[in-house]
Order: structure tokens, then C-alpha cells, then sequence
């Protein structure tokens, strides 16, 4: 994306939980920067509190209902309070997902792929365009997990390719995801990330998977395990990304535990940012 400018080493980070309060506040030097998940803020009074984090950290904000696959314009209520959380906040960029979780005026209250098809992408774009033109920040999507291989008119791949290029957004990379699609439909997640444009990757999400009954699952309850820093430094080598975020919603652990985390994944961007610089 032509208005984001390319960092040597990513910033690393967490989403923001309420659960995490006590230590954000204290500004540990592990995290360089947060991600606000819009919908957190919609309820009750968030001025302050967003205008504090404003002042401390770099913020991205990331958002779950807007429903960008669904055609037509996103709710408009639902995008009024997006929008002002991102005004309260003044984040880099915003992010939604390659998802519908709204089928006309009904909330399906999850994130559902998208077929890979032409007339996905032209739903897509058109809501990608309406975003960013509303709140004036640059807008990139993340890739879901899903339990069906859904075909289409071309391999998700390129139509992610041609979703950043049509609709001038980037990708928010959810490494744990394709790490997750890729065990659950068998496909080799390295091949999968060499498709992609390396210039599209702004941002990745992690954290840890689960397994019951030989399925993945993204609960975003766990350790990050060693296969996914592997994938992570697959990544960087690929991609200039300028940040990472650790996605943790439930079963948080001690913020020790969630800082050794981050430093290692910092550790993985080290020696390739001196590569670029």
C-alpha cells in the first residue's frame, strides 16, 4: 500500500483485553504497540481510556462485524461506532476480515468465508472502498480459518492478490490461521505463502492453536507453539511486515508468560531487520 511506508523491523505487540488493564497501564517495554478490537469499545463510556492509550501507543484497530463480504453497504449503526472508535484513537490503519458474519438483516455472529470467486472480490472491494473513505485510514484484511474448502474462480491466494490490488488495501496476515486451514485441508502452508504478493503483508496476527479430535481449532486460548514462530520467521524473510500481535482472548496467563512471548518474537525480526537496513 502506497500510504504505508515499510518499517525495518516490525513493532510487536498485544490486543488489548480488559483483562490485561493493570499491566498495559504500567507501559511494559515488551509491547511497542496495541490492537483495539472496535466492538470492545462500542458499549459504555471510551473516551478516555482511548484517548489514554492514544497518547502511550501505537494503536491498529481491528474490527469484527463490519461484514464486508456481505453485499451491500455494512450496517450502518455498526460502522457509525467503528468510526468513532477509530477517530478517538487515530490507529495507523484499521483492519476487518476476507468474511460475512451478516446475511442481509440477519447476525450470523460468526466469521464465514467467502467463496474465492469475481463476484466476492467486486462485494468486497466496493465495502473495502466505503470503509477507508470514511474514516480516511488505509484498510487491510485478514485471512479466516474455515472447516470447508470452499472453491471458487481462482485459489485464495490470488484472490487475496487481487483484493489488495483492486480495492488498494493490504493483508493482516493471521499466521495462527493458516497454519490451521493448512493441517485441517492438507496443503503445505509454505507454498501457500510464496503466492502471496510479499508487498501486501502489513501486519500478523498469532497465537496458539488447539486440537480435539485431530481437528484445529483457533480459540485464541494458548501458548504459541514452536511450529508457529517457525512460520512467523517464514514470514519476515518474505515479507517487510511492521507488525506483530499476539491475539489472546481467553485463558489469559501472567503478563510474564504473554512477555516472554513477545520477546521472542521480536527476537525472530532482529536479524533480518539488520539485513534491511
Amino acid at each position: 500500500m502506497s500510504c504505508l511506508k515499510r518499517a525495518t523491523a516490525p513493532r510487536i505487540g498485544m490486543g488489548y483485553r480488559s483483562g490485561l488493564k493493570a499491566w498495559i497501564d504500567a507501559n511494559p517495554p515488551e509491547i511497542q504497540c496495541l490492537e483495539l478490537t472496535a466492538e470492545h469499545f462500542f458499549d459504555g463510556p471510551a473516551e478516555d481510556q482511548l484517548l489514554s492509550l492514544r497518547a502511550r501507543y501505537p494503536l491498529f484497530v481491528h474490527g469484527l462485524g463490519l461484514s464486508l463480504g456481505t453485499p451491500g453497504p455494512p450496517d450502518c449503526e455498526t460502522l457509525n461506532q467503528f468510526c468513532r472508535v477509530v477517530e478517538l484513537s487515530d490507529p495507523e490503519w484499521i483492519s476487518e476480515h476476507v468474511a460475512f458474519t451478516r446475511s442481509h438483516d440477519v447476525d450470523l455472529g460468526h466469521l464465514n468465508p467467502v467463496a474465492p470467486t469475481q463476484a466476492s472480490l467486486a462485494v468486497i472491494v466496493e465495502n473495502v472502498r466505503r470503509l477507508s473513505d470514511r474514516c480516511a485510514k488505509p484498510v487491510i484484511l485478514e485471512n479466516v480459518t474455515t472447516f470447508l474448502q470452499i472453491s471458487g474462480d481462482m485459489r485464495e491466494t490470488e484472490f487475496l492478490n487481487q483484493l489488495c490490488e483492486h480495492a488498494d488495501c493490504g493483508l493482516l496476515l493471521d499466521v495462527t490461521n493458516l497454519w490451521i486451514n493448512s493441517r485441517n485441508h492438507h496443503f503445505d502452508p509454505l507454498r501457500w505463502l510464496q503466492e502471496l504478493n510479499p508487498d501486501h503483508i502489513v501486519q500478523l496476527h498469532v497465537v496458539g492453536y488447539s486440537v480435539e479430535d485431530g481437528i484445529y481449532y483457533d480459540r485464541h486460548a494458548d501458548p504459541i507453539q514452536d511450529e508457529l514462530y517457525d512460520l512467523v520467521r517464514e514470514v519476515l524473510e518474505h515479507a517487510a511486515v511492521r507488525a506483530i500481535v499476539i491475539e489472546r482472548d481467553v485463558d489469559l496467563p501472567p503478563p510474564a508468560a504473554l512477555a516472554e512471548e513477545l520477546t521472542r518474537l521480536a527476537a525472530l525480526s532482529k536479524p533480518l531487520a539488520r539485513q534491511r537496513s
